[in-house]
C-alpha cells in the first residue's frame, strides 16, 4: 500500500521559512515522480511542484518560483519543500502526492502564513 506522511508545517510570520518533509512506503521511492500541492480554505487544490527520480526534472508553480524548493533524498525515502519569504497567500494544508495520482496523498501538514 502506497503511503505518504507529511510533516513540518505550523504558523509562521509572512517573509518566515518552514521545511516541510514527506516521507514514502509502499512503493519504490526512487522510481517515483513526486509532487506538492496545496489546498488553501474554500479553494481547490493546486498544483505547487514536480521532482523527477533522480531530482534532474524540477517544475514550479510561476508563483512559488524562487521561494520554494523541491528536494529529495532517496536513501531516507524522503522529499521536502522547503519554504521561504512566506506570504499570508501561501497559507494552506500542503501534500505530498505521487505525480497525477491524489488518491495517494497524505493527511497534510498545515501552513498558515500570519502576524
Amino acid at each position: 500500500e502506497v503511503q505518504l506522511v507529511e510533516s513540518g508545517g505550523g504558523l509562521v510570520q509572512p517573509g518566515g521559512n518552514l521545511r516541510l518533509s514527506c516521507v514514502g512506503s509502499g512503493f519504490t521511492f526512487s522510481s517515483a515522480v513526486l509532487s506538492w500541492v496545496r489546498q488553501a480554505p474554500g479553494k481547490d487544490f493546486e498544483w505547487i511542484c514536480t521532482i523527477g527520480p533522480d531530482s534532474t526534472y524540477i517544475n514550479y508553480l510561476g508563483s512559488v518560483k524562487g521561494r520554494f524548493t523541491i528536494s529529495r533524498d532517496n536513501a531516507r525515502n524522503t522529499m521536502y519543500l522547503q519554504l521561504n519569504s512566506l506570504k499570508p497567500d501561501d497559507t494552506a494544508m500542503y501534500y505530498c502526492q505521487q505525480q497525477g495520482r491524489s488518491e495517494t496523498r497524505g493527511q497534510g501538514t498545515q501552513v498558515t502564513v500570519s502576524s
